[in-house]
């Protein structure tokens, strides 16, 4: 008698993958129940171009350096982020420093606008509902005129995020299809690419030393970050908060995956704490040419120190 077939079906998709100039054909399992198959939205993301030249950049750097797969991330993690997020952290400083220059003037005209509308409720009747709408609609677009005027809309100043996320995503995705062999580059040997406590980057790290070490820099970029607001609104504060929040989350998570995704969570955001200092000295804040804020100084770092013992340990 013919066995009974299941429901569900297994299907092997053979995908061709280029590996210099050999060609290999490496096997795709997936499980389909009822009809065609449909892969999740982390399949696809994982599965898409941006995450597949992620791969082949990752692999060309480490043939072309010879670096073992360590170092190679790490390398490979500091000069993009110093080429691509550091260019865009200048820029995203500057377009702060112009907004928070245009807070005295907008005062001002604010002052100047709630008499003119004073005077114009006198002479019309409004009432203080009437008011108050006049009063946001005028302000907003005097606002809006001042932005233009100094090319600095506040949402520029997040094209950093913008960019840095969608990086950070396909180099995380990138390296785990190649942890894991289910990317499209095979034989990538990361399974002894390690060093020291992290031999085979495949693996978690069982001594969680990166995952803590990740939580505790970026704390540290954070609190760097919340000190520098010298009267942060609510919402700052529950976004602060909302930061810290994810930075803890991120130590079992790092602590889950595998080593190399740790490694490049770890090198970025050191190299991420790096900047945000470097970002912090007048002296290169003068060659990138940006403007002043009150919240600058001729010491900072010594200021940050003192911030932290003052806000931690007395």
């Amino acid at each position: 008698m013919w066995p009974k077939f299941t429901r569900l079906t297994t299907i092997v998709n053979l995908r061709t993958c280029h590996y210099g100039n050999l060609t290999t054909l490496r096997p795709h399992i997936r499980s389909v129940s009822q009809g065609s198959y449909r892969p999740s939205w982390y399949e696809s993301v994982a599965d898409s171009t941006p995450v597949f030249l992620t791969e082949q950049l990752l692999v060309s750097t480490q043939q072309m350096t010879g670096l073992p797969w360590w170092a190679s991330i790490m390398c490979t993690t500091l000069a993009l982020r110093t080429a691509i997020t550091l260019p865009l952290g200048i820029y995203q400083s500057i377009i702060i420093a112009k907004v928070e220059a245009l807070q005295k003037e907008i005062a001002v005209l604010a002052r100047q606008l709630r008499f003119e509308i004073s005077i114009r409720a006198k002479e019309k009747g409004w009432s203080e509902k009437a008011c108050r709408f006049h009063f946001k609609k005028n302000l907003k677009r005097i606002v809006s005129e001042l932005y233009v005027r100094d090319n600095c809309h506040p949402f520029k100043a997040s094209l950093l995020i913008w960019v840095q996320l969608p990086m950070w995503v396909c180099f995380s995705l990138a390296l785990r299809n190649l942890s894991l062999g289910m990317g499209h580059v095979p034989l990538a040997g990361l399974a002894t690419g390690g060093a020291l406590w992290f031999p085979d980057l495949t693996l978690p790290d069982s001594t969680w030393i990166m995952p803590v070490s990740l939580g505790l820099i970026n704390l540290l970029i954070t609190e760097i970050f919340a000190l520098r607001q010298l009267d942060p609104s609510k919402f700052q504060k529950y976004v602060t908060n909302f930061i810290r929040g994810i930075s803890l989350v991120m130590i079992p998570i790092a602590a889950t995956v595998p080593s190399s995704m740790s490694l490049y969570w770890l090198s970025s955001s050191c190299v991420g704490l790096a900047h945000n200092l470097l970002l912090r000295s007048s002296h290169f804040r003068g060659i990138c040419r940006i403007p002043p804020t009150r919240s600058d100084s001729e010491t900072p770092y010594k200021d940050i120190a003192a911030a932290f013992v003052a806000k931690y340990i007395k």
